[in-house]
C-alpha cells in the first residue's frame, strides 16, 4: 500500500458549551495539530426540537468556526439518540429485550432497527442534514448513527421485529412454509407451522428454542442493521461526495460488519483499551492485573486488522481513549506513554486518522467522569500532551504504509451467531477462538490480515487459518485454497450444513478434509488434556476418524490424534488449544513452510510495514528484546533497508 499522511482528530460537542468559547476551542485544536473534528451525532433534540422545526443556525456557526480554523468536519447523523417527541409519535419504536422488557428512553440507542416509522423519521432528519450541508466545503466526511449494537441494542424482540421477521422468512422460503419446516427440522417436538404468521420470536420459550429458528432470527436481525445503515448512506450520497464512515465497536459481533461496510467508504472503530481489557477482552485475572493500565496487547491490534478488512483497506479510529473512562467495572488511569503507544500502533496497522474522545471532559450527565484531552475547566489533561508529542513526531515522519502479511485468518460474523446459538459449553464462543489463534500468530511476531467470504484475492497468503466457521460453502473453500497457501481448518469448521444440521456423512463438510468427526466433548475450564510435546487441549475436543490418506499432525499424550494433515495438504485441528499449545502449533507450521518468525517477549508486539518495523511494549517495566531494552509503554521504530 502506498504510504499516506496519518492525521489526528477529536470528538467535539458544541451544543454542550457556550458559543463564546467555540472559536477558542477551534484555535486550540488547530494549534495542537488536529486535522479532524467529529460533531453532531447526538444533537437531534437541538437540530429538530419539535417535529419539522429544524434549527441549523447554531450548527452552521460551529461548522464555520471549525472550518475557518483549518479543521475538517465529520458530521454525524443523530439517529442514535432520538428526542422525546419521536417516542411520543412512535411509542412502539423502542427495542424489547429477551425477557420481554422495553428498553426505555433516558440514555441512547433507544430504538428498534425494524420499526418502519422510526426508519422514516430517520430518513427525514438525514435528508435535511444532507440537503443543508452536502455542499459545505468544511464537511469533509459523514458518520452514520453511532456504534451500532452498543449496549446490546442490535437484537430486539418487539412487535415490529416479529412482523418484519415473518416477512423476511416468507421472502427466504417462498410461499410454502413446509420448506421452512423441513429446513428447521420442525417435526422435532411438533414445532411444525401451518403459516408464517404462526412463527414467533425465539425468546421466552420453556427451554432452548430450535437452533435453526434462533440462527434465522440472528441473520434477519443482522440484515436489519445493514438495511437501516443503507437508508442513510443512499440519502447522503444524493447530496454529498464526501466519504461516509460508521464507528463500530470492540467485540460487537451480533451483526455482519462486512455487510454494513459495503455501503461505507471508510470503516472506523472506537478503541478503549483499558475498559475493554476489563469487560470484554477475554483476559485472565492475572492479565487484568498485569495490563491494568496498558490494555490487552492484542485486543486493539485485532480490531485494527479486522476493520482494515471491513473498510477494504481504509479505516480510522474514531474514538481513542485519552484517559480514564467512566463505564468499565473499574476505570484506571493509563500508564504514561500509553496514549502515544495506542496511537502509533493504530497508524502502524494502517489507520488514516486517530481521533480522541473527547475534546473536553463534560461536567454533567452520564459521561461526566469520562476524561478528555482537556479537563472540565479547559486545562490540558495528560492525554493532551501525549497527542502534542505524537503530532510533533508526525511532522518529522508523516508517511507510513500499513504493511502486508503472509498470514490471514478468516472471520465470519455468521459463525459467531451460530456459536452463540449452540455453544456446546458454557462461555464457548467463536470470537475468543479466533482471538486465541490471532494471539499466537502475533506472539510469533508476524503481521495478520483478516479475510472474509467476499474477499477477492486469497493468493498472496502463505497460511490461511479458518477456525470455528460452522457454515462454510464449498465454493468459498475452493477460492481460499486456490492459491499456494497452507490452509488450516477446525475446530468446528464445516460442522453444519443448511441451517444448523449435521452433515449426513458427518463433519467436517469440507472437500479438502476427508477425515471425519465422530464425537465431540466439551470440558469445564479447570480440565485439560496434555498435548505431545507442548500445551494442552481445552474446552472443545473432537474425536477424529482419520482418512486413509491423512496422517497425524498433533496428538495428545494419550495417543489420541487431535490434528491431521490431509491428503490434500490441508491441516485439520480438532480441538481448542491453550496459548502455549497454539504458539507451538503455529511455530511448527511456520517451520514446515520456512516462514521466518520471532518469538516475542510477553507483552511485546511487532508490526512491519513496507519500510519500517514497529515494536510496542505493553508492559509496565523494562523488557529486554533482540532490538535492545524497551522502556514501559515504549514504541521503537526501525527503518528497513
Amino acid at each position: 500500500m502506498k504510504p499516506i499522511n496519518r492525521e489526528l482528530g477529536t470528538c467535539y460537542y458544541p451544543e454542550h458549551w457556550p458559543d463564546d468559547i467555540w472559536k477558542d476551542d477551534a484555535q486550540k485544536m488547530a494549534d495542537l495539530g488536529l486535522k479532524w473534528v467529529r460533531i453532531g451525532e447526538f444533537a437531534w433534540s437541538r437540530l429538530e426540537p419539535r417535529e419539522t422545526e429544524f434549527c441549523f443556525e447554531w450548527l452552521d456557526r460551529a461548522v464555520d468556526i471549525l472550518g475557518k480554523a483549518g479543521l475538517s468536519v465529520v458530521l454525524g447523523t443523530p439517529t442514535a439518540a432520538p428526542p422525546t417527541w419521536v417516542l411520543k409519535k412512535y411509542p412502539d419504536m423502542l427495542a424489547v429485550d429477551s425477557e420481554g422488557r422495553r428498553r426505555e428512553f433516558g440514555s441512547r440507542r433507544h430504538y428498534c432497527f425494524s420499526h418502519e416509522g422510526y426508519r422514516e423519521q430517520c430518513s427525514i432528519i438525514v435528508r435535511k442534514l444532507a440537503e443543508h450541508y452536502g455542499s459545505n466545503p468544511y464537511i469533509e466526511a459523514w458518520q452514520t448513527d453511532n456504534e451500532y449494537g452498543c449496549h446490546d441494542t442490535t437484537i430486539s424482540y418487539s412487535s415490529s421485529a416479529l412482523k418484519s421477521f415473518q416477512h423476511w422468512l416468507a421472502k427466504v422460503y417462498g410461499n410454502d412454509v413446509n420448506k421452512l419446516n423441513e429446513d428447521w427440522g420442525n417435526v422435532f417436538w411438533s414445532m411444525e407451522y401451518q403459516s408464517y404468521d404462526e412463527i414467533r420470536l425465539p425468546n421466552l420459550t420453556v427451554t432452548e428454542p430450535n437452533p435453526s429458528h434462533a440462527l434465522a432470527f440472528r441473520r434477519f436481525t443482522s440484515s436489519q442493521v445493514s438495511s437501516f445503515n443503507r437508508i442513510q448512506t443512499e440519502i447522503i450520497r444524493e447530496y454529498s461526495s464526501a466519504p461516509i464512515i460508521h464507528n463500530f465497536m470492540g467485540r460487537i459481533t451480533d451483526f455482519d460488519h462486512f455487510e454494513v461496510g459495503k455501503d461505507l467508504d471508510i470503516a472506523s472503530w472506537d478503541s478503549y483499551p483499558l475498559g475493554f481489557l476489563l469487560d470484554r477482552a477475554g483476559a485472565t485475572e492475572e492479565e487484568k492485573f498485569q495490563f491494568l493500565r496498558q490494555g490487552d496487547p492484542d485486543f486493539q491490534a485485532f480490531h485494527h486488522d479486522l476493520y482494515r478488512s471491513v473498510g477494504d483497506g481504509r479505516w480510522w479510529v474514531m474514538e481513542q481513549q485519552p484517559g480514564p473512562v467512566n463505564w468499565a467495572p473499574y476505570n484506571p488511569e493509563p500508564l504514561p506513554g500509553m496514549i502515544r503507544l495506542w496511537t502509533w500502533e493504530a497508524f502502524a496497522h494502517g489507520a488514516e486518522t486517530v481521533s480522541y474522545f473527547r475534546w473536553r471532559q463534560v461536567p454533567f450527565a452520564q459521561e461526566q467522569m469520562h476524561s478528555g484531552l482537556l479537563q472540565p475547566d479547559s486545562a490540558p489533561a495528560p492525554g493532551y500532551f501525549e497527542a502534542k508529542q505524537i503530532k510533533e513526531e508526525l511532522v518529522a515522519s508523516p508517511m507510513i504504509s500499513s504493511g502486508s502479511s503472509d498470514v490471514a485468518i478468516y472471520f465470519d460474523y455468521d459463525s459467531d451467531a451460530a456459536w452463540q446459538v449452540q455453544p456446546m459449553g458454557k462461555n464457548l464462543n467463536y470470537f475468543q477462538l479466533v482471538m486465541d489463534h490471532y494471539r499466537a500468530i502475533r506472539r510469533l511476531g508476524l503481521n495478520v490480515d483478516f479475510v472474509h467470504k467476499k474477499t477477492k484475492d486469497f493468493s498472496r497468503y502463505k497460511i490461511i487459518s479458518v477456525v470455528g466457521a460452522i457454515h462454510i460453502s464449498s465454493q468459498l473453500i475452493s477460492r481460499i485454497s486456490s492459491g499456494k497457501a497452507l490452509v488450516i481448518f477446525g475446530p468446528r469448521t464445516g460442522a453444519k450444513v443448511g441451517n444448523m444440521k449435521i452433515p449426513k456423512k458427518l463433519p467436517p463438510n469440507i472437500d479438502l478434509v476427508k477425515s471425519r468427526i465422530v464425537r465431540v466433548e466439551t470440558l469445564p475450564p479447570n480440565e485439560s488434556l496434555d498435548i505431545d510435546p507442548f500445551g494442552n487441549a481445552i474446552r472443545y475436543i473432537e474425536t477424529l476418524k482419520l482418512d486413509s490418506n491423512a496422517s497425524p499432525y498433533l496428538k495428545l499424550k494419550t495417543g489420541k490424534v487431535i490434528a491431521t494433515r490431509e491428503g490434500s495438504g490441508a491441516i485439520y485441528l480438532g480441538a481448542m488449544v491453550d496459548r502455549d499449545g497454539l504458539i507451538g502449533f503455529y511455530q511448527k507450521l511456520f517451520e514446515d513452510i520456512e516462514l521466518d518468525f520471532i518469538l516475542m517477549p510477553d507483552g511485546v508486539r511487532r508490526r512491519c510495514t513496507e519500510n519500517e518495523e514497529f515494536w510496542f511494549n505493553y508492559n509496565d517495566k523494562v523488557i529486554q528484546t533482540k532490538i535492545g531494552n524497551m522502556q514501559p509503554a515504549d514504541v521503537i521504530r526501525l527503518r528497513l533497508v
